[in-house]
């Protein structure tokens, strides 16, 4: 398996070559060093919410995780269980009530600038053209216009859309939006990507094509990555590590498993590798109790 040397380091500081996800409380893996601190590393989170009539919420209860830099890991549980929370935190978006965030060594304090942020809906401006839409971020931080977009054009390029440039969203498809958004997070060269089922909405086959396309794009530079999906062969296929989260109230991280599939990897290619069916069905045979909880909770029947 092709890894990088913090990844490497992640796999030797693991319990055992899979998680503790048969109950009991998960472990994130104590991933980086004194040279190389992890990319994300948080500690014992607590995230809470306050409900209109001043009660409190807790989304996520005592939550570790350590992401290495170069690393990719998906977080995969049931509907509600603080996924897109954790992110959330990881981002500077919100602040836990107790426990610590830190990006590269150092607490995180307001927003991660360190990071770039793939959301599941399109955050594409109808009025702009797709190389408008991906320029804009460094125009924001004082690119030149010009400069911004030549750099974009090239960018548009790398996700396979050169000749839709001038196209405005309404005129992609829902895969080519998905493109330009990857585009529009990657121009800035962010250290780490914080995905939240960014395909989510899109039909199987696109799927597919935008997950080996990020692959590509990732392995070409290695970022942390932090990827949130409810589907687990979608985890499986892209990730270094795939963790397990149980269902709400106060969702926890119950497991935590390193993913040996051998890089580089296609994804029609890599399901049909036994490997693949073997982790699908230890893995799942840990989500599916928790994805039926959630269920019920959510309104489904008893």
């Amino acid at each position: 398996m092709q890894e990088t040397a913090a990844n490497g380091a992640a796999r030797e500081a693991a319990a055992g070559p899979r998680g503790d996800g048969l109950g009991g409380e998960g472990r994130g893996v104590e991933s980086g060093s004194a040279d190389r601190p992890c990319a994300v590393r948080l500690t014992d989170l607590d995230i809470t919410f306050r409900l209109a009539d001043r009660s409190t919420f807790t989304a996520v209860r005592n939550a570790s995780l350590a992401l290495a830099d170069g690393e990719f890991v998906a977080i995969v549980g049931p509907t509600g269980c603080g996924k897109s929370t954790l992110l959330n935190a990881s981002a500077g978006l919100l602040t836990p009530a107790a426990g610590s965030v830190e990006i590269f060594g150092a607490p995180l304090a307001g927003l991660n600038r360190q990071a770039g942020y793939l959301f599941q809906a399109d955050a594409l401006f109808p009025w702009k053209t797709a190389v408008e839409n991906v320029a804009i971020g460094l125009e924001i931080a004082g690119t030149r216009t010009a400069e911004a977009r030549e750099r974009a054009k090239t960018w548009l390029g790398r996700v396979g859309l050169a000749t839709f440039a001038d196209r405005y969203p309404h005129m992609l498809s829902g895969g080519q939006r998905k493109r330009v958004a990857l585009a529009q997070v990657l121009i800035r060269d962010p250290k780490i990507l914080l995905m939240d089922e960014p395909f989510g909405p899109l039909d199987a086959q696109t799927r597919q094509i935008m997950g080996n396309l990020l692959l590509d794009l990732w392995s070409s530079d290695r970022k942390g990555v932090l990827f949130v999906t409810h589907d687990l062969e979608e985890a499986i296929a892209l990730a270094d590590r795939v963790v397990i989260m149980s269902a709400g109230p106060a969702a926890r991280i119950i497991g935590d498993w390193t993913i040996p599939l051998a890089r580089p990897r296609d994804i029609a290619e890599i399901k049909l590798d036994k490997a693949f069916h073997d982790l699908h069905r230890e893995i799942w045979a840990v989500l599916r109790e928790e994805v039926m909880k959630g269920y019920i909770q959510t309104g489904g029947a008893e």
